[in-house]
């Protein structure tokens, strides 16, 4: 379209100049250096057109093996990508070899093959095939050492994938050691603590994760509260304690879950009078049945006082279990046997339980009644229990 134009253009413009020229051809004197050079003007024209022509078939020439080299390189990428479409095709629709094939020949005819390559593995991968897998990854890498990231990534993929966590994280924290920012390589690292329960590198990672990575928050949420739990539950003293709790925020301090945990560990190192006094005061504002059942496992300073208290929230929640059962454990550490009797049988009438059981079973060996202490055990034993054999289908009657 472009060369027709100038062609049209060009005899039109020499049609014109053509009616000038035959009216008054016109004088022409070059001297130059005692050489004189004289023609008409249209032979000027024609040996200027002839110069023009030639620099230009010239330029074309010299350009010509770069333009065909360039054509065909379109050509190559225009059919590897049709091949690469074509592959993910496949694996999608779950022809995995034939994909894998596909694949491969896009990665040899294309100039950026890392795509195919890495799309190959995950198809040999998907088969079973770790040493192809492997292969790929390394033709990945080999052919493209700045996608590095991208090859380690996938290769940590597949290896959680099969479980591999110890291989995943070697894997992985290559990663962090060049870009230690890395996101997804961070989101990684985090799951695999969270599934081998390594509180302590999970808890190191998480002002990582809150900075740079695009978890959601209640992911984020669900690991800070198992991490603080975890530590709650090792902390030694009261003081590690304390320290642990007030490295968690605002609004995870407001989880039942957590709190439970925080109120356990002041209980196990020792501190059952903070805990009585602060949970007395907790409960009446905000009540949480799980609470109820620590309050009545520590002894306050008053553990009359403690019973009356407990006795008192029961006018509230007299049919909270915890609450029963809390109650009845200040009966028995002051020793008011009868009214703990009471509270456990009041329990087991409401919610049964292989722990209330045993707890009656205890008590009633104290008042020396043996037997029905002996059947609250079996009770509770054959509560706990859980059946493993479907029962056998009965004969049917004989016809008569």
């Amino acid at each position: 379209m472009k060369a027709g134009l100038i062609i049209v253009v060009t005899v039109l413009v020499g049609a014109v100049g053509a009616q000038f020229l035959l009216a008054d051809p016109g004088y022409v004197v070059i001297n130059f250096r005692n050489y004189v050079v004289e023609m008409s003007v249209p032979v000027l024209a024609g040996l200027v057109a002839a110069v023009f022509l030639l620099a230009w078939t010239i330029v074309k020439i010299l350009r010509a093996p770069r333009q065909l080299g360039q054509a065909a390189g379109r050509l190559r990428t225009g059919r590897s990508g049709q091949k690469l479409t074509r592959g993910m095709i496949e694996i999608a629709e779950g022809n995995l070899a034939r994909g894998e094939k596909m694949l491969a020949r896009a990665a040899s005819a294309s100039e950026a093959p890392l795509l195919s390559y890495l799309q190959a593995a995950r198809a040999a991968h998907l088969m079973g095939q770790g040493d192809r897998r492997d292969n790929w990854l390394k033709q990945a890498y080999e052919n493209m050492p700045e996608a590095a990231n991208a090859v380690l990534l996938t290769q940590a993929e597949f290896q959680l994938d099969q479980k591999q966590f110890e291989s995943a994280l070697a894997t992985l924290r290559r990663i962090e050691q060049e870009s230690p920012n890395h996101s997804h390589a961070l989101t990684l690292l985090a799951r695999i603590y969270f599934q081998l329960e390594d509180w302590r590198h999970l808890s190191e990672l998480l002002p990582k994760l809150r900075k740079v990575s695009q978890l959601d928050n209640e992911t984020l949420e669900l690991w800070s509260t198992r991490v603080a739990e975890e530590e709650l539950r090792v902390a030694p003293d009261e003081a590690a304690v304390d320290g642990r709790w007030a490295a968690v925020t605002k609004e995870l301090r407001q989880r039942e879950a957590l709190l439970i945990c925080f109120y356990e560990a002041l209980a196990r190192v020792g501190a059952d009078l903070r805990v009585e006094r602060e949970l007395t005061k907790l409960l009446k504002k905000r009540w949480v049945p799980a609470l109820v059942g620590v309050f009545g496992a520590v002894t306050g300073k008053d553990t009359m006082k403690q019973l009356k208290t407990a006795e008192g929230w029961l006018d509230k929640h007299p049919e909270d279990p915890d609450l029963l059962l809390a109650t009845a454990r200040l009966c028995l550490r002051n020793e008011l046997w009868g009214k703990a009797r009471s509270y456990l049988e009041s329990l087991l009438a409401l919610q049964p339980s292989p722990e209330v059981y045993q707890e009656l079973g205890h008590l009633l060996n104290q008042l020396g009644e043996s037997d029905k202490a002996a059947e609250a055990f079996r009770d509770g034993l054959s509560l706990a229990a859980t059946p493993t054999l479907r029962a056998l289908p009965q004969p049917e009657a004989a016809a008569d």
